[in-house]
């Protein structure tokens, strides 16, 4: 079997994916987090070009019409892409790259790359623990909260689209799991 360059981890907004993807970061040295591009604001402690590079609307509309997005989506009222550049740049280094986006990133992801990339679904064992988890964050409110829950009811359903399922129900046995997949189907040292 071929060993992947491409992961793409997605899940509900919640869903630990973020926590997932910073220990897998943390274990294997040729394993590169992929930028993406967000019209989102800023949260406290977070820098540009670190988490995501920050743009205006206008900034992003124009790499829409540029085609410098491999993928990108608007949710929430905000813009989020993977920009071309950031594989180009990754593949030339003969880095692994670690792609932490939503449901339908995911699948431009594999559409594009249909046998270079692994898709791992991260879910929670329910909705109820969801919202919970989005509530102990106190980063939404109350309507983005009700937003992000009927969205993860969506994206829940296309969960068996990925390769890999991944339960996080126990942050230790998920982050176990997720690391025995990659290790067996990502190129990763």
């Amino acid at each position: 079997m071929n060993k992947k360059h491409l992961l793409v981890l997605s899940a509900p907004s919640g869903g630990g994916k973020s926590t997932i993807a910073k220990k897998l970061l943390s274990e294997f040295s040729n394993l590169k987090l992929s930028v993406s591009a967000t019209t989102r604001a800023m949260r406290p402690g977070e820098e540009n070009g670190v988490q995501y590079y920050f743009m205006t609307k206008e900034e992003f509309k124009l790499g829409i019409q540029n085609h410098d997005f491999v993928e990108y989506e608007e949710i929430f009222d905000n813009f989020y892409g993977t920009p071309k550049r950031e594989i180009e740049e990754s593949v030339k280094t003969g880095k692994c790259i670690l792609f932490d986006i939503d449901v339908k990133g995911a699948m431009s992801i594999k559409r594009a790359f249909p046998d270079d990339s692994l898709l791992i679904f991260i879910t929670p064992p329910d909705l109820q623990t969801l919202e919970s988890r989005l509530r102990n964050r106190m980063t939404e409110s109350e309507e983005q909260i009700k937003t992000r829950l009927n969205r993860a009811a969506m994206e829940m359903s296309e969960m068996d689209k990925f390769d890999k399922i991944v339960v996080n129900d126990i942050l230790e046995e998920a982050i176990s799991e997720a690391m025995e997949i990659v290790r067996t189907n990502l190129a990763v040292e």
